[in-house]
């Protein structure tokens, strides 16, 4: 199964696609979507929207796993980060795309076992979970792979406790 990851933001958007075969994780293809600051905001989106639009285009993964909203410095980040939550999603559904939404608290404790894990942690065991021999540089990036991650654990516990008739 592949699970596109996606970490919205509007200045960096992270991108992750992870692939689960015969039970062993592995990173495809991972970055992050950068947008001007000087550019006008619905620009960005486009941005944001078009780059997820050709990602899931060109590897057509089963589903996307987004990283939703708990906490923003102040009112008009967290509007600006729910839009780009938005055109992340609307890219999904567009596609067709199953479409699951983790809050950070779930990422983290999926990825590192603790719910209050740093960036450094999660970059970290994403880097173990999916045998990377390069360090994933942006935080951005990692975050999105570890959304992923999320999902396939969650997805993987789901699938068992349906067959064992729950």
């Amino acid at each position: 199964m592949l699970v596109l990851g996606v970490d919205p933001g509007a200045s960096a958007t992270g991108y992750g696609m992870v692939a689960r075969s015969d039970g062993v994780l592995r990173a495809v293809e991972y970055g992050s979507i950068i947008t001007t600051p000087r550019d006008p905001f619905p620009s960005r989106l486009q941005q944001i929207f078009s780059r997820l639009a050709e990602l899931i285009r060109c590897y057509q993964p089963e589903c996307a796993a987004i990283e939703s909203l708990i906490f923003a410095k102040n009112a008009q980040s967290a509007f600006k980060l729910g839009q780009a939550r938005g055109v992340a999603i609307l890219a999904a559904a567009q596609s067709g795309l199953a479409i699951a939404e983790y809050t950070p608290l779930q990422v983290k404790s999926a990825v590192t076992g603790y719910g209050a894990a740093d960036k450094r942690q999660v970059q970290q065991m994403v880097e173990s979970l999916l045998g990377l021999e390069e360090p994933v540089l942006s935080t951005d990036a990692a975050d999105a792979l570890a959304v992923a991650i999320c999902h396939h654990h969650s997805a993987k516990l789901l699938h068992l406790s349906r067959g064992r008739g729950r």
